[in-house]
């Protein structure tokens, strides 16, 4: 959400700067985490926690001082929601069992893990491949794709 509003505020920005400047386009002033905190309902807490994250995966670049915040770091049609869900270290699983864990039920494979670990490949997959563009746009439905039958 976070990053959907920052990437939304810079897309803004950036048609403001197609409809009323000529030539280069300056970079407008990063967008705080205050800002993003009200528009989002978040905690601003909770915000410096993931954009730290974020920062260190390289998806945002940060300005200090007055008139400080965060810009994306690369396009957003460049970053895919899989990255950035890894990026903040945000576990993606439909179901308990873990590898090294000592597995399903005391230990034994239940009948529904193959079951829940490929509902959890699919939810990885789908969000590799949709951008925070994407999402920004309203691009996101109509993306999720029938299985092909087996052979």
């Amino acid at each position: 959400m976070a990053l959907v509003e920052l990437a939304a505020r810079e897309r803004d920005r950036q048609n403001a700067n197609d409809c009323h400047a000529q030539g280069a386009v300056t970079r407008e002033r990063p967008v705080s985490l205050a800002e993003i905190a009200q528009a989002q309902l978040l905690s601003v807490a909770y915000l410096e926690q993931l954009f730290a994250r974020l920062r260190r995966a390289g998806l945002v670049d940060s300005a200090r001082g007055p008139g400080g915040g965060y810009r994306l770091a690369r396009p957003a049609e460049a970053i895919a929601i899989g990255t950035i869900i890894e990026a903040v270290d945000e576990p993606i699983s439909a179901t308990r069992c873990e590898e090294g864990s000592p597995g399903c039920l005391a230990g034994n494979r239940c009948l529904t893990h193959d079951l829940w670990h490929e509902l959890g490949e699919q939810i990885r997959l789908f969000l590799e491949n949709v951008t925070l563009a994407d999402v920004v746009e309203q691009r996101v439905c109509g993306r999720a794709i029938i299985p092909a039958p087996p052979p």
